[in-house]
Order: structure tokens, then C-alpha cells, then sequence
């Protein structure tokens, strides 16, 4: 029974499993046997059980305290890597491992990647890319739950792969255990630990790791929280200075909005509002109205307007500021659908947001008061709009009191005018009307409207001149064919109307002939220009068409001009000719060369041809009845024909 004491002592003691033996060996050599010495090899195994128990539990408790200290430390780092860094090396201290690392999948790559290590030598590197189809960490991730292996590169338990059996290898690595690092149920990677010796993970210890990943993975969603709501508050942060910061802006628009319309409303001109807008902008401003007129500069702007009006279309388009290149910015004016003109700034310093909210409150400014100047341009166009009515008009007004009105707007009836008439082939809309008023007016002239087409009457002399500077203005601003005619001039209120009608004669003329989309004068249609007229001017034609030969034949008493009539009787023919003319054909073929010194290489073409023939019998014509005229005498009346 003392012996048995003595195993409860050694119990108490603590002593190593050799004393345990030791007692054992004394009680046999002092001579104990049968059920003694059985009783007491069964306290000894019983006394080891006990110790090998409290080892166990002393194991355990140890482990459970340093996990209790590793989650105290897992605890503290804000971000990830810092986070995942503690945990290898804690890993290794948890098992007394002489590795631990991280690896995490890469969806889009379509492998893992080493996120940190503590331990290795030489392979196994931070940022190192491996196959997701190989090793243990393919087994847990589709498992979802740890796996170990006593000896990693002998054990056929499990997928290999070449690169990380070469990576192991390289490492000397033996026993692999790896457990799952889980996000709520996302895992989002694998925990390795390993040894560079066979070893054989007990259950404690597969436990412990299991338990430290799910510690891991919760310390992992602290930190993704943090940093979510660390950066969703920097964030808020941003959006809070920039909504202050508009809000400021928004305020300086306003309070600029309210200045510019305040000047505006008080009378200030184009000019003035330009040079309030460039203070304002801090640069060059410019206002153009919608045909490209310049209306007001304020500071030094480059010097390429064309150019910079062409770019403007996507400032008209965008409704909003666009850049024209050379520093130069455009944004449009407009007054609901209809587009007023354009503001340019050419800023000294560079474009910033600033000016990008201030451009558009000119703009505005710049619509209002462009707006209230249409008003009255509108009541005045009405004014000259209706003195044009009237001047074509049937039956005609009083001549006096046409003349009154047009004095009152400005308009000089006594002096030389054209009658302009335009028609676009496609709907020309208000935008026309609105660009003959303001082209009419900056003339000293007058237009209207009348069946679709813009009818102005103009001051000048030459119709084709001003017919070729209306088509040249107007179809680009429309972007369609326009066709324009032209007459007079014409010097009389009652004149205007006669004027009008030759026009639209010409302009209804140019369509039958699919002349559309050109522009021409009564004049310069030749023989039928004669034909539209209303008083016809043969003598005009004749000098126009074969006046040279005329004056020719008179001053050197020569026949070019019958000779031309016999050409033109025999078809074309010099030898015909030459028989009705009772000369050689090489007198025609002389004569014909000296027609075409005086009229031109191409007066055989066609139409040269025709008017050519016109003009010779329109020549004899008005010789034939010059002669046949009865002369009027001093003390009677004319002799009556026999």
C-alpha cells in the first residue's frame, strides 16, 4: 500500500515518467510479486493516464490563453495587411512551426498569389502566383475545411501540382496543414502552416487551427468594415467639400446672374455688358450675333473669328461650353428652341470650373438683352416689312405717301435699288426671315415675305451683283439650295412693283430650266431675260450680244454681220454661206475669224449661238422699221403710210 502512496506522490510531484518506472523496478527487486507487484503497475499506468491528462489539459489551456492573446493582438491593426502579416507569425508561435503563409485567389487570373509570409527562405515570396488546381489549398477550398498531410511531397491524398511540389521542395518543407480563412460563408483564403520535418498534426492542434481561422476570418471582416467605412467616410468627406464648394459656386452664379440681368434690365448695351462679362470672366469676351456678326468685344480676342464661328456648331449642339482650340471657349445663346448668337471667351489664365458655371449665367444675360434689342428690331422690321408690302402691291399706293414712310425708316427711294427675290428649296422657316430683316436693314434696304420666298429690295445698281451676295449668305446659313434672282435698278416708288414682277418672272424661270440652287439677274439670262422683262430692252441685248460686230460693220462699212446671217441660214456651213453671199468661202472663213476676235472663241457654243441669232434679227428687225417709220413734221401731222 506504501508503494501505491508513493505513485500518488509522484503524481503530486510532477515527476517524469522515469521515476514513475523507477518505483515499479524497486518494489520487483525487493522481492514483490503476484498481486502486489500486478496492483502496483496498475497504480503506475493509472498515475501516467493522470499525468498524461493534466498535460493534455495543461496543453490546452496554454493554446485557448495564447489564442486569447492572439485575438487581443488581431485586434489592433486597421488594415489588411498589417492584419494578415501578425497572423503568419502568429500562426507560427501558436504551433511551434517553422512556416506559416497566406494565399488568396485571384478570380480573374484564374490562380492564388502569396499574400504574406513569416518564415520562409527563399521560394516562397510575397506576390508569388501558383496554380488553384494543385496542393492542399485546392482540397480546402473545395472542401471547406482544413486538411493536413504528415509529409507533403509523399502524400497521394491529394492533387499535385509541379510548380508547388517545386516550391515545397525548394523550401524543404515536409508537414503541410491548411485551414480555410472564411468572411462570414465567403472563404476568402487558405492558412498554411508547415514543417520542415515529418510531423503529425494532433488533434488539439488541427482544432486550434480550425478555431484560429475563424478567428482570423472575423478579425479579417472587422478590418474590411473598418476600411469600407474609413473610406465610405473619406468619401462622404469629398462629396461634402465638393457639394460646399458647388454650393459656393452656385451662390457666385446666382449673385453673377443677378448683376448681369440687373445691368441688363437697366439699360446697359451690348458693349457694355461684353466689358462687364470680361471683368467678370477675367478675359477677352466677345458677343456674335446668330449669323456670325460681331456685336460687342471687350479685350484682346484672336483674330481667327471665322474659324472660331465654324467650331461653334458643337457649343450650339451641347447646349454648354466647348473648348474652339487656342484657349478660346464658345457657348451658345438661346431663348428657348431659338438660337440667338454665341459668346466667346478667351480666358487670360486657364479655364476652371469657375468659369465654366460663370460662361453660361453671360450667356443668359447676353439672351435677355439680345431679346429686348429683337423687340425693337422686330417692331421696326414690321415697320419695313409693311412699307415693302406696299411698294408691290396691287394696286399701288399713293407714291407720296410711300415716300413719306420710307423717309420716316430711312430708306432713300430716289436713289438707285435691285429687287432681290430668294427661294430655298426645302422649308426656310424663321431663321431666313430673321437673316434678310437684319441683312436688309445693315443695307439701308427693306425685305418682307411673301409665298415662301424673301423679297428685298436693296440699294445698288447691278442685280446679279446683289443676287450672288444673298445666295452666298443665305444657303449656308440655312444649309440648303437657294435660289435667287435679281432686277432693276429701279429709282421710283412706282417702279418697285414692275421690278418685283420681272424677279419673279426670272426666279420662276430658273426653276422651269433647273437653274434651282444658282442665282442670276433678268440681264444676264440673255434672250430670255428680253422676254421677261416688262420693258424690254432690244437695244440693250443687241449691244450685249453683237455689239462689236455691229460697230465694226459700221465703222469699216464691212458685212460681218450679214455674213453672220448666212452662216447661220446654211446651217453652219462656210461653203453655203459663201454661195448666198456670192463670195469665195475663203472671204467667210476670214470673215468668221474677224467675228470671232470680236465676240469670242466660243460664239458658236449653243446657247451663244442662240442669242447671237436673236440678236441679229432683233437688228434687223428695228433696222426694217426704222425705215418704214413715217418722220414727224413741223406744221402737221405725221404722213400717213401709203
Amino acid at each position: 500500500m506504501s508503494d501505491e502512496l508513493a505513485v500518488l506522490e509522484l503524481l503530486v510531484r510532477e515527476a517524469s515518467t522515469e521515476q514513475f518506472e523507477t518505483v515499479v523496478s524497486a518494489a520487483r527487486e525487493s522481492g514483490a510479486t503476484g498481486a502486489g507487484l500486478e496492483s502496483l503497475e496498475r497504480a503506475k499506468q493509472l498515475g501516467l493516464s493522470v499525468r498524461s491528462q493534466l498535460e493534455r489539459h495543461q496543453q490546452r489551456e496554454a493554446a485557448l490563453t495564447a489564442l486569447v492573446d492572439t485575438a487581443r493582438d488581431l485586434a489592433a491593426p486597421d488594415d489588411l495587411d498589417t492584419l494578415l502579416d501578425l497572423t503568419t507569425r502568429r500562426t507560427r508561435l501558436l504551433l511551434n512551426i517553422d512556416m506559416a503563409y497566406i494565399s488568396l485567389p485571384d478570380d480573374s487570373a484564374g490562380d492564388v498569389y502569396i499574400r504574406t509570409a513569416d518564415g520562409h527562405t527563399s521560394a516562397i515570396s510575397v506576390g508569388l502566383r501558383l496554380p488553384s488546381t494543385g496542393g492542399v489549398g485546392s482540397v480546402v477550398l473545395s472542401d471547406l475545411a482544413p486538411f493536413w498531410t504528415p509529409d507533403y511531397l509523399a502524400d497521394k491524398r491529394f492533387p499535385h501540382s509541379g510548380k508547388i511540389d517545386e516550391v515545397v521542395r525548394t523550401e524543404g518543407l515536409r508537414a503541410v496543414m491548411a485551414v480555410p480563412l472564411k468572411v462570414g460563408t465567403r472563404t476568402f483564403g487558405v492558412l498554411y502552416a508547415a514543417h520542415r520535418n515529418v510531423r503529425h498534426f494532433k488533434v488539439d492542434e488541427i482544432s486550434l487551427m480550425s478555431a484560429y481561422g475563424r478567428l482570423v476570418g472575423a478579425m479579417v471582416d472587422r478590418v474590411l468594415r473598418l476600411e469600407r467605412a474609413t473610406a465610405e467616410g473619406a468619401d462622404f468627406r469629398r462629396r461634402a467639400a465638393a457639394a460646399e464648394k458647388s454650393l459656393a459656386g452656385l451662390e457666385e452664379c446666382s449673385a453673377a446672374n443677378r448683376r448681369l440681368i440687373d445691368q441688363v434690365l437697366g439699360g446697359s448695351d451690348q458693349a457694355e455688358l461684353a466689358d462687364h462679362a470680361s471683368r467678370l470672366l477675367d478675359g477677352a469676351v466677345r458677343l456674335c450675333a446668330a449669323d456670325g456678326r460681331i456685336l460687342a468685344t471687350s479685350g484682346d480676342m484672336p483674330d481667327e473669328h471665322d474659324a472660331m464661328l465654324a467650331a461653334t456648331m458643337n457649343a450650339h449642339a451641347a447646349r454648354e461650353p466647348v473648348a474652339l482650340g487656342g484657349g478660346t471657349w464658345a457657348t451658345p445663346v438661346f431663348a428657348g428652341q431659338e438660337h440667338l448668337g454665341t459668346v466667346l471667351l478667351h480666358p487670360h489664365t486657364a479655364f476652371t470650373d469657375r468659369e465654366r458655371q460663370l460662361l453660361p449665367q453671360v450667356a443668359q444675360a447676353a439672351a435677355v438683352l439680345l431679346l429686348l434689342d429683337s423687340k425693337a428690331a422686330i417692331a421696326e422690321s414690321d415697320a419695313r416689312g409693311e412699307l415693302l408690302d406696299d411698294l408691290v402691291a396691287s394696286p399701288p399706293r399713293p407714291p407720296q405717301q410711300l415716300q413719306k414712310r420710307a423717309r420716316r425708316l430711312g430708306v432713300q427711294l430716289d436713289t438707285p435699288h435691285v429687287i432681290v427675290l430668294a427661294r430655298a428649296e426645302g422649308t426656310m422657316g424663321s431663321k431666313g426671315a430673321i437673316w434678310a430683316s437684319s441683312y436688309a436693314h445693315r443695307m439701308g434696304g427693306l425685305s418682307t415675305m411673301k409665298n415662301g420666298c424673301l423679297v428685298l429690295l436693296l440699294p445698288g445698281k447691278d442685280p446679279g451683283a446683289s443676287a450672288r451676295a444673298v445666295s452666298g449668305k443665305l444657303s449656308p446659313l440655312l444649309g440648303l439650295p437657294v435660289t435667287v434672282s435679281g432686277a432693276g435698278p429701279v429709282s421710283a416708288t412706282g417702279s418697285v412693283r414692275h421690278g418685283f414682277l420681272e424677279a419673279l418672272r426670272c426666279l420662276d424661270a430658273m426653276t422651269v430650266i433647273g437653274a434651282t440652287g444658282r442665282s442670276a439677274s433678268v440681264g444676264e439670262l440673255g434672250f430670255l431675260g428680253v422676254l421677261l422683262s416688262d420693258s424690254p430692252d432690244v437695244d440693250g441685248f443687241i449691244g450685249a450680244t453683237i455689239g462689236p460686230v455691229v460697230d465694226y460693220d459700221r465703222q469699216r462699212s464691212t458685212e460681218l454681220g450679214r455674213t453672220l446671217e448666212a452662216y447661220f441660214e446654211a446651217g453652219g456651213s462656210p461653203t453655203y454661206s459663201a454661195e448666198r453671199l456670192h463670195v469665195h468661202p475663203n472671204t467667210v472663213t476670214r470673215r468668221l475669224e474677224r467675228v470671232a476676235e470680236l465676240l469670242g472663241p466660243d460664239w458658236q457654243e449653243p446657247e451663244r449661238a442662240l442669242d447671237i441669232q436673236l440678236a441679229l434679227r432683233l437688228s434687223k428687225l428695228r433696222h426694217l422699221l426704222g425705215e418704214s417709220r413715217p418722220q414727224p413734221t413741223v406744221d402737221g401731222p405725221p404722213a400717213q403710210d401709203t
